[in-house]
């Protein structure tokens, strides 16, 4: 194993990101990217200091022949969790392929999730005027099918991809090493794909803004309820468009990062989301009861789809209380 894999794996071993490591050798964060991918080496004093910094010898550092980890004393092997599996260049292909394949299904089921409301919210409207001579009752009545029928095909979507990556979900949740290369492989990948995730996040996020739009506009041109009810329509389709695109090249993304264990992988987080697992799918359970309840009881399904966005907002704040819970307990 060279130098380059053996820095890597025991900066994730400690669950640093390359920011944190290069700010305890006093290095810039790019310099720890180049020590990784084979594009510079550290001088002597470097290393040194990695050993230190590290916990091994140096021998075990610079001699690519000494495989196993020789640590500079008993103490320091104990903070460094057991690897239990290792990633071929091949699983990591198939792995990486999967998730590619995944994104559309993903994404469409997602954008099948946001837009079920629009049928029910139109009818609804439409029941309110004469001229298209639709009862409130009928109305209400096929626009909670076509809602149930575009979550059902959603969620057997979210299903069975699910079960193509069932596999691998061992890489979200536990340590793990790469083989020989993989990791320069992965970054290559990563580094290719980053101005197009780049571009499609952006492209994202700005729709997702701009999707208010339709409601200023129709504040101005009408004071009609039904046009206000479609420019909410037009919101959701722009927003669905938007997460589409973020979630298309997210996916891909996201299999690199899990590789690398970078980002949301580190293994400080997924110890973290040990802990936190149960207290973070409570939320969202609680959050699907609230919307069906308030849904059911007042009939206003063409008002109650806010709760998502506002769950969505509150989601972050809950996470970080559950994690400072999680960590004063410890």
């Amino acid at each position: 194993m060279i130098l380059a894999d053996k820095i890597i794996n025991l900066r994730k071993k400690n669950g640093w990101s390359q920011e944190e490591l290069a700010n305890k050798l006093g290095v810039s964060r790019q310099s720890v990217s180049k020590y990784e991918s084979t594009q510079a080496i550290p001088d002597m004093d470097k290393i040194v200091k990695l050993s230190d910094i590290f916990g091994v010898t140096t021998d075990y550092l610079i001699k690519d022949e000494i495989e196993t980890e020789e640590f500079s004393n008993t103490d320091t092997s104990e903070s460094y969790p057991e690897i239990k599996r290792k990633i071929s260049v091949e699983e990591a292909n198939e792995y990486i392929e999967l998730k590619k394949q995944s994104a559309l299904p993903v994404a469409f089921g997602t954008l099948l999730c946001i837009l079920s409301p629009v049928c029910l919210i139109l009818l609804a409207g439409m029941s309110e005027l004469e001229k298209y001579n639709i009862s409130e009752n009928a109305a209400t009545g096929i626009g909670l099918c076509v809602l149930m029928m575009m979550v059902a095909v959603a969620v057997i979507m979210f299903i069975s991809s699910g079960f193509k990556l069932k596999k691998y979900d061992f890489l979200k949740s536990e340590p793990f090493e790469t083989a020989y290369g993989v990791s320069g492989i992965v970054k290559e990948a990563k580094e290719k794909s980053s101005a197009k995730y780049s571009r499609n996040t952006i492209i994202g996020i700005a729709l997702c803004i701009l999707s208010v739009i339709p409601i200023f506009i129709s504040m101005v041109l009408s004071t009609e309820d039904f046009v206000m009810l479609c420019s909410v329509c037009a919101l959701l389709v722009m927003v669905a468009v938007g997460v589409f695109i973020i979630i298309m090249s997210g996916m891909e993304m996201s299999a690199y990062n899990c590789l690398l264990e970078e980002n949301d992988y580190t293994r400080e987080n997924k110890r973290t989301d040990k802990k936190t697992g149960g207290a973070i799918s409570a939320y969202w359970l609680i959050a699907v009861a609230v919307y069906l309840l308030i849904s059911f009881v007042s009939g206003s399904w063409h008002i109650t789809w806010v709760i998502w966005p506002v769950a969505g907002i509150l989601f972050p704040v809950y996470r970080v209380i559950v994690i400072a819970l999680t960590k004063d307990k410890d």
